[in-house]
């Protein structure tokens, strides 16, 4: 080996080590690769920012955050993942992320991350570019330290409407790449900056509901759609008549004495965020009146909240979508 030859070699070899002692090593970056075609459907980000991480659950009137600072980026995908669970969607990504080196700080499914509480005091990326099922999503956070200091990422991972979505919070280092460098697919890629409505929207026919279905899926979690209740658009009351799922949950609470309930409304999107807020959420106190009234449901088991247009379960681009968004849910708060 000539002296030039050997002179590069060592170089070569303390390079590294003489970048790792003025601080300049980056970690790897993270791409992540998602199991079916994604379309980015909105993007932001700051160049130095502090973020509340939620690391923990919804629990004594809070979530639990780590303060975060550096540079921020939010990113939102649309998935054609028309059969796949939650847990299907995140099992890989939280397998390149760890791989990736980083550590899970929190994992969490809708019921134990919170719920609706979890979901409203985190920050998410406004519909319909992102979208949450406030009974069927997931959550995680992790962290790397690195170099360059600590790095953060975090997942929330939903379906709806014929499609998954995943959006992606990363802080710090890791941050300053674009979010087209950090998320591709492992299949044919649907380009970029395509709206999220050109995929496929898929709606599902509504399913007479009985006491004996209901419970089971109750049980295991998630919020249920009391299906059929007509409320006209614009207007709070339930109509007048007798409802195959509003009596089947009467029974089931009849049956389980211990069990307390949320019910949740929704909206179509037609006029503002907050108007629409108090109209799902007069829509589910009216429902809770009708389960007190008509079937004797003590009204302390019951509770009543709304959330607007903000968790559709179909396209508002059309009458009938409008129509399905139009619900009340319910979801199992306590078995005392």
């Amino acid at each position: 080996m000539s002296p030039t030859e050997a002179k590069a070699v060592t170089l070569r070899i303390i390079a590294p080590l003489l970048a790792l002692m003025a601080g300049t090593v980056q970690a790897p970056g993270l791409t992540l690769n998602f199991a079916s075609p994604a379309v980015l459907t909105a993007n932001s980000a700051e160049p130095m920012a502090s973020y509340p991480l939620p690391v923990g659950p919804y629990a004594a009137g809070a979530v639990a955050t780590k303060l975060t600072e550096g540079p921020l980026n939010q990113s939102a995908w649309r998935l054609g993942a028309l059969d796949q669970t939650t847990l299907e969607l995140l099992q890989p990504l939280r397998d390149q992320v760890t791989a990736a080196g980083f550590k899970v700080l929190y994992e969490c499914e809708a019921q134990t991350c919170g719920g609706f509480d979890f979901r409203f005091a985190t920050e998410v990326l406004p519909e319909p570019d992102m979208h949450v099922d406030l009974g069927d999503y997931r959550y995680l956070a992790a962290e790397r330290r690195g170099p360059a200091g600590p790095e953060y990422v975090s997942l929330i991972v939903s379906r709806g409407a014929g499609a998954g979505f995943v959006q992606i919070t990363r802080v710090g280092k890791l941050a300053e790449a674009a979010p087209a460098l950090t998320a591709s697919t492992k299949s044919a890629e649907t380009p970029l900056g395509v709206a999220a409505q050109s995929l496929p929207l898929v709606t599902t026919a509504q399913k007479p509901t009985s006491s004996g279905d209901l419970g089971p899926r109750l049980l295991a979690g998630g919020a249920q759609v009391l299906e059929a209740l007509e409320f006209e658009s614009g207007k709070a009351s339930l109509a007048a008549g007798d409802f195959a799922s509003l009596a089947a949950l009467a029974d089931w609470l009849e049956a389980n004495p211990a069990a307390k309930v949320a019910l949740v409304g929704h909206t179509d999107a037609s006029g503002g965020l907050e108007g629409n807020i108090a109209l799902s959420r007069k829509r589910a106190i009216s429902v809770r009146q009708r389960l007190v009234n008509q079937y004797g449901i003590a009204s302390a088991r019951v509770s009543a909240e709304g959330v607007g247009y903000l968790s559709p379960r179909d396209s508002n681009l059309t009458e009938v979508g409008r129509m399905r968004n139009r619900r009340v849910e319910v979801m199992l708060v306590a078995v005392e």
